[in-house]
């Protein structure tokens, strides 16, 4: 018989009893997860139609935004149901499998930062060796690895996770994160060392390569004309803000957990939401409002 785990959730710091509140938290959150998806699809079905968006770095963007839409799919529908529900339980093969999902996403979506920058270094620093470098060729392999690399290296974490020995069954989360590793009776030596490595692979090193990028593109735009340096901020800015935002909440995330820190529960829980609720409303904002091409697109669809 396959174990449940009984899943305590954090709302309003835990102080407050979840029957009391339920229903306006499940109607908020449905709203939240409705304008996530329609704010989110709509950037992206404006790239899809018009030909003008038809380039690398809005390619890039719409897959950054489909990654979002997929990211609070894995997490909303469950929590609307455990709202709505007596008890909220989840079966341990389902909170891996949401766990599994969330940490690929996360993955991915720093991958495809990466290959925004990679976008951005060539279209700057070599715009007559652009046509011949981002082919179409190229940016599907790009597209391909920023899926693929997180979820087959996650495969290995879930499998061990899954290979644990439980002594508790209570996780106070709101979904299930690497909280999972302290339901496990023994912590792992080789699920540790694998997460750092997955870590290193799909976070650590896609962020320092981001980040060599714009020292170059800097160093390019210093000695550039005011031309050059007004097309990089504009393009290069909404990624920066997009990077340090979730750089920011993932690694809290992750260091709560492995450092074993008693954070405020109320400081926790704002902190959470801010991942699974700020982040996805932010990438559209700033990709939808702060890029000229999809603002002057976006301006005539409301308009109509």
């Amino acid at each position: 018989m396959e174990e449940e785990l009984n899943v305590t959730y954090l709302i309003f710091g835990g102080h407050v009893e979840l029957n009391t509140y339920r229903y306006l938290c499940f109607v908020v959150v449905l709203v939240v997860y409705i304008l996530i998806f329609c704010s989110n699809s709509t950037i992206v079905y404006l790239i899809w139609k018009h030909q003008d968006l038809h380039e690398p770095m809005y390619i890039f963007i719409a897959a950054l935004l489909l990654n979002s839409i997929l990211f609070t799919t894995n997490i909303y529908p469950k929590l609307l149901v455990d709202f709505l529900s007596e008890t909220q339980i989840i079966s341990y093969r389902a909170c891996l499998l949401q766990y599994y999902m969330f940490y690929t996403l996360a993955g991915s979506e720093f991958l495809l930062l990466a290959a925004m920058a990679y976008d951005r270094y060539v279209s700057i620093c070599k715009p007559l060796q652009y046509p011949t470098i981002m082919t179409k060729k190229r940016i599907s392999i790009f597209l391909a690895l920023s899926w693929l690399l997180p979820a087959c290296q996650l495969v290995g974490s879930a499998t061990l996770s899954a290979n644990q020995k439980l002594c508790s069954f209570t996780l106070k989360v709101i979904f299930c994160n690497n909280s999972i590793y302290k339901l496990h009776c023994v912590s792992s030596r080789a699920i540790s060392l694998y997460g750092v490595f997955v870590l290193l692979n799909i976070a650590v090193f896609p962020v320092l390569f981001i980040l060599f990028t714009y020292v170059r593109i800097l160093i390019i735009c210093y000695h550039s004309s005011s031309e050059v340096r007004r097309k990089a901020a504009q393009t290069c800015v909404p990624h920066l803000l997009v990077l340090i935002n979730y750089s920011f909440l993932l690694t809290y995330d992750v260091i709560t957990v492995r450092l074993d820190l008693d954070f405020p529960k109320t400081a926790h829980l704002i902190m959470t939401l801010q991942l699974v609720l700020y982040h996805p409303l932010f990438n559209p904002f700033i990709y939808g409002l702060k890029m000229k091409e999809i603002s002057k697109h976006l301006k005539r669809l409301l308009i109509k």
